[in-house]
């Protein structure tokens, strides 16, 4: 068996050694709301109210960027932004606007240990994906350095990740892609900064050039703000010879609808 059968075996013995577990605490625990915590008909949901206040990204958009249009420009516009500056990967999709619950959700997902969120959000993703998922060879999350993979003990695009390829049936490379540098945290930095701070910061295992080469990816995260990590990640994926290179994200930054 290759390393890409490896990795997938691993991650589905992973998920199966999960579900009495789950299935137990679905028993114990009454449902409550992912958001708010109140009490829900079905575990893994978000009341009516919470639901409500989420932002989905659906079309008109950007098609290299995925930035929400106000208004039906015709199939096939792009933003000023995407043809002023085109991004190094082939296109961005994203669930939701960053912003209420969402926030919320990415900070417990990140921050409070809460991967309990992970299933939802990867299944609000996939369908974000507008077809790019189905169409992709592979997935593969944007990894953490060791060092702060230690201190957080997971990677939370790595648990989107896992979980986009169990809704989907697809490869996930979860070994694939390092982080060969440390970076300074990007959390208050300038756009530039965090573009400096993340250059070279990734590579493609040169014993896994193979699971790369031609290939369409996809390429996950949790959020995207200025796109410094996914446009550093995905400049390693296109170096290794991908032949197709899309950024999945759970929530990005939007500022004002054009």
């Amino acid at each position: 068996m290759g390393m890409m059968g490896r990795e997938i075996t691993l991650s589905m013995l992973t998920a199966g050694l999960k579900r009495p577990w789950v299935a137990l605490a679905d028993l114990v625990y009454t449902p409550a709301c992912r958001g708010c915590r109140v009490s829900v008909g079905a575990h893994r949901g978000l009341c009516p109210d919470c639901w409500s206040k989420i932002r989905f990204i659906e079309r008109p958009y950007c098609e290299v960027l995925g930035s929400p249009f106000s208004y039906d420009l015709g199939a096939g516009i792009l933003s000023a932004e995407a043809i002023a500056d085109p991004p190094v990967f082939d296109r961005l999709r994203s669930a939701a606007v960053l912003d209420g619950i969402v926030r919320d959700l990415v900070f417990s997902l990140k921050y409070r240990d809460r991967t309990d969120l992970a299933p939802m959000m990867a299944g609000w993703m996939l369908r974000a994906g507008d077809g790019t998922v189905a169409a992709c060879d592979a997935i593969i999350p944007v990894p953490l350095h060791r060092a702060r993979l230690f201190s957080r003990k997971y990677n939370q695009a790595a648990e989107l990740a896992r979980h986009v390829a169990g809704l989907s049936g697809k490869p996930l490379l979860a070994a694939t892609l390092l982080r060969i540098k440390r970076t300074s945290r990007q959390v208050g930095l300038g756009a530039k900064t965090r573009h400096d701070n993340v250059r070279g910061a990734f590579a493609v295992s040169e014993h896994r050039a193979a699971d790369i080469f031609g290939r369409r990816i996809v390429l996950v995260d949790d959020v995207y703000t200025t796109g410094a990590p996914v446009a550093a990640a995905t400049r390693a994926l296109k170096k290794a010879g991908a032949a197709d290179a899309t950024v999945l994200t759970f929530a990005r930054v939007v500022g004002h609808l054009i």
